[in-house]
């Protein structure tokens, strides 16, 4: 219950601090920043839109602001292609590397049983809504530094955003063709255990 009040009111106070992130650049002229501030200023509006929709993720089902059908994985072959093309594979093993390689954080999200793979199913939907609201949303405010003529923050902002909110999406997207894939043996096994 405390988490359904506490994290919209960081994801509140977060999107309070984009906004002013903003302002100033509406009102600061690009040559008053030195190249370390412009890359603080990229990398502090990442952080802080994409911490909203974390926030608000951790504490409400936002995955549902979306139809199911946008879940769906309609052309495979394309989303592994674009994956190979994107090098996703070296983004996980990064991750994995960083954080999810150890067995505790990963039996959060999935715990072997048949359970655990709706709990991962709906962890990635979870994920990729978050990461693609923020995608949009950055990318949105994107507009307003070039406007406002911050062609080298609306750059950094941009990469950063890539990185950090786009590759999350593609990865999320490979996942549940995996969590079909196993859900479709399932099927054909109605006899087959719990564990997988």
């Amino acid at each position: 219950m405390v988490k359904k009040i506490l994290f919209p009111l960081i994801g509140i106070f977060l999107a309070f601090r984009s906004y002013e992130i903003l302002k100033t650049l509406c009102l600061v002229e690009p040559s008053e920043f030195s190249l370390w501030i412009k890359l603080l200023l990229s990398f502090l509006l990442n952080l802080f839109i994409t911490g909203i929709f974390a926030f608000m993720g951790f504490a409400y089902k936002t995955n549902r602001l979306l139809p199911e059908n946008y879940y769906r994985i309609k052309n495979k072959d394309l989303l592994s292609k674009l994956s190979k093309l994107l090098q996703v594979e070296y983004f996980k093993r990064f991750l994995l590397l960083l954080f999810w390689g150890k067995k505790k954080n990963r039996q959060k999200y999935f715990d072997g049983t048949k359970s655990g793979l709706e709990n991962l199913d709906y962890q990635t939907r979870q994920s990729e809504f978050g990461h693609l609201a923020a995608l949009v949303i950055i990318q949105l405010s994107v507009v307003t530094m070039l406007i406002k003529g911050h062609y080298l923050i609306a750059v950094l902002t941009t990469t950063l955003n890539f990185i950090s909110n786009f590759y999350p999406v593609i990865l999320q997207r490979n996942h549940r063709i995996q969590i079909e894939r196993i859900k479709n043996i399932q099927k054909r096994k109605p006899t087959a255990q719990h564990r997988l």
